[in-house]
């Protein structure tokens, strides 16, 4: 009976000792996963500021480069002139009875002529409605418009910007021209 008893522990302390070996390897597998997502969700955050910041330095090369065309006076130019007019420099500024938005007061129809020219142009990015309220995307938006329309002078990109691609053919921009360059010459 004495064996019996002691085969019988025995199994019981390999039978326990299995258990306490395959829950520790479970608890380290667990760990392991909860590690592997962190590492991911790190990477994933990582990636994500590596790409604000791209897009950072990218808006500031086009707030520097572009819509200059030698008529800023030390600071200002055409853009910053533009996006005081339209917004007070405002990123949230939504004229909600044209649902016109953000620091260019864009409009959905802008977004989709946007889009319209990516298309055309083989693109495989495109705007969404909700990029309007983004500076650097609105940046981006007014920077393909102007380029695909080949506007040029200061006046044609306001008054462009203000009245659609024949907006120098409309009487109604040649205000919003005269509060640009009003700006301009501040």
């Amino acid at each position: 009976m004495k064996d019996s008893v002691q085969i019988f522990l025995y199994i019981a302390l390999i039978f326990l000792g299995s258990v306490w070996t395959i829950s520790t390897l479970v608890h380290y597998e667990n760990q392991i996963e909860g590690l592997e997502i962190e590492l991911e969700t790190q990477t994933d955050s990582l990636n994500y500021t590596i790409d604000s910041l791209l897009l950072e330095i990218d808006t500031l090369t086009w707030e520097n480069q572009i819509w200059d065309f030698n008529i800023s006076n030390n600071t200002t130019h055409l853009l910053s002139a533009i996006i005081h007019v339209e917004s007070r420099d405002n990123d949230s500024a939504h004229a909600v009875g044209e649902d016109a938005v953000g620091c260019l007061q864009i409009r959905k129809t802008m977004v989709d002529d946007v889009n319209r020219i990516l298309k055309r142009q083989g693109k495989d990015y495109t705007f969404t409605y909700d990029d309007r309220w983004l500076r650097n995307k609105s940046i981006q938006m007014f920077d393909i418009y102007c380029k695909h329309y080949g506007l040029t002078t200061a006046e044609e990109i306001a008054r462009c910007w203000n009245g659609g691609p024949r907006g120098m053919d409309k009487e109604a921009t040649s205000y919003y021209w005269t509060k640009v360059e009003d700006y301009l010459s501040s």
